[in-house]
């Protein structure tokens, strides 16, 4: 059982002692306005699916809580936008994985870059367990794209039209090809009819061809990479205003649950 004090810890409320299963997600929150729009959004959003569809769900942002023992009480972990940073924190989660964990990653999750504030200085994580080793570039400015199932067999997508246009958003490309590696199954990709895809001011933000997987899976982990994951904001203005949300889509909100829904042992 978990004391008052714990659901003040943290943020938002379980739903009921009695749920199908729990949820955790971690998040910060900091520095880029798009990403905190995101987690805040989620926030909102998880807990209302957490009523409708009887699981708990929880969220913290204090990473330390990434550790063996907070783990074991939960089922699936989110990470919101960013990774956890300290060896510590790092094997906690390794570990929870590698003996049956679920995960369920959003958009930054899976950004790593050298030289900057978020090095690839963790092999496992973006190179075995994503796949998709370093961020390599990314359309600007956010914008829908339409989206095609790549396996229209997975629990995933199966509930889910050939294609369909998703909401708003910044898409990443990566230095590797997930498509080389026999452990990723990629779910979901931008359709060519997308593009080009991104209005720039920069051409390198705009894409004209190409091949662009944005939800996957490891066969080898219980996991689940959304690249979904960062709102529109009125930079341009100066006035910092939300111009979209992930969660206006009911076609993109029918693959998140499933995703979550599967990930919890629910959708077969």
């Amino acid at each position: 059982m978990y004391g008052c004090c714990f659901f003040m810890c943290f943020g938002s409320k379980a739903q009921n002692n009695n749920a199908g299963f729990k949820v955790i997600a971690f998040y910060t929150a900091k520095n880029d306005r798009a990403h905190i729009s995101f987690v805040h959004e989620a926030n909102r959003w998880f807990t209302a699916m957490a009523k409708q569809h009887q699981f708990q769900y929880d969220s913290t942002n204090n990473w330390n809580k990434l550790n063996t023992a907070f783990l074991s009480q939960y089922q699936v972990v989110l990470f919101l936008d960013t990774r956890p940073e300290t060896p510590g924190q790092r094997d906690a989660f390794k570990k929870y994985m590698e003996h049956g964990g679920a995960w369920m990653g959003f958009h930054f999750a899976g950004f790593a870059l050298t030289p900057s504030a978020f090095p690839q200085n963790w092999n496992w994580y973006h190179d075995t367990f994503i796949g998709s080793g370093q961020y390599k570039g990314n359309t600007w400015k956010p914008t829908p794209a339409i989206l095609r199932v790549e396996d229209s067999t997975h629990p995933v997508t199966r509930r889910l039209p050939q294609t369909f246009t998703s909401s708003p958003n910044e898409w990443y490309s990566w230095e590797k090809d997930l498509c080389k590696d026999p452990d990723i199954k990629i779910l979901l990709s931008i359709d060519s009819s997308s593009f080009p895809l991104g209005t720039g001011p920069k051409p390198n933000e705009i894409w004209h061809s190409g091949y662009y997987p944005v939800v996957w899976t490891n066969t080898k982990y219980k996991m689940l990479y959304l690249n979904m994951g960062h709102n529109d904001i009125d930079y341009e203005h100066k006035t910092n205003k939300e111009l979209s949300f992930q969660f206006n889509n009911p076609v993109q909100n029918k693959l998140v649950i499933d995703g979550l829904l599967w990930l919890g042992g629910k959708l077969h």
